[in-house]
């Protein structure tokens, strides 16, 4: 399956795709060895993680200073996105880190034990409430966005050229709350420490059309992590059944018109 995608999205041939594979598989592989060296490397985050364009988010925290209104971060599946927490944690960016509960409870736990020794605060993602609430005093949203989602819970747009259903929280709740959102994304370097981006704030629309608006957010954002994606395609989680909802929930002729109103080639 990461084979085909990779094959799909880069247009490369097998070889080439199944190197990118095994590239993949090896960073994953490292992010789980870090993941259980967190209660050693909590104390020196900063010798691990570069963070570049804290700036953003410093200015944008000392300018609500006395509203307390927070923002969001939006990132993907790259890298060691685990390592983000305590990043910020050192930094003194408050994250709250949004999680989906798993199937096992000692997994589940595991996790998140380990994610709140790094200084987030976790969250589920159907707790809407808590999240708002966090929102209002002045926390950061962590969201993942490059995970498929049912058909009814996402929006379709272009990635990789091709019509995909993507998750809308960002843009909802940047639209909702009239927040900004923040695109952050980790990179491993050649020396094993990691890069972590984080762009200039953009903003939701907030038109007549709730849809329109979260579409072209969401767009913005699918566009944002494509172009990190094809920068370090090594690093991204390509195992995961991205186009699921779209070959399972939508049909052909649904599809096509979706092609064309995005203009898919």
């Amino acid at each position: 399956m990461a084979v085909e995608n990779i094959q799909k999205c880069l247009d490369i041939d097998l070889i080439e795709a199944r190197k990118i594979s095994k590239a993949s598989l090896r960073n994953l592989v490292w992010t789980f060895i870090e993941v259980l060296r967190f209660p050693k490397l909590k104390k020196h985050v900063g010798n691990h993680v570069r963070i570049v364009g804290l700036e953003n988010l410093t200015s944008y925290i000392n300018r609500n200073e006395r509203q307390g209104r927070g923002a969001i971060i939006a990132t993907c599946h790259s890298d060691n996105w685990e390592l983000m927490g305590g990043a910020f944690a050192q930094n003194n960016i408050s994250l709250v880190g949004v999680a989906k509960r798993q199937k096992s409870q000692s997994a589940d736990k595991f996790i998140n034990e380990y994610r709140t020794l790094m200084g987030m605060h976790i969250t589920y993602k159907n707790d809407v409430r808590e999240m708002y609430k966090m929102l209002e005093n002045g926390h950061f949203i962590g969201l993942i966005m490059d995970q498929d989602i049912g058909r009814h819970d996402g929006i379709v747009v272009k990635f990789f050229n091709r019509a995909t259903n993507y998750v809308t929280g960002a843009a909802s709740m940047s639209r909702f709350k009239k927040v900004p959102i923040f695109p952050a994304f980790m990179h491993r370097n050649s020396d094993g420490t990691h890069t972590l981006e984080v762009y200039p704030p953009i903003w939701s629309e907030h038109t007549k059309d709730k849809r329109s608006d979260i579409q072209k957010m969401t767009q913005q954002l699918a566009t944002l992590i494509e172009e990190h994606v094809r920068r370090y395609p090594e690093e991204w989680f390509w195992l995961h059944d991205r186009w699921k909802s779209m070959r399972l929930e939508f049909t052909s002729e649904e599809i096509e018109d979706l092609n064309a109103k995005l203009e898919i080639i």
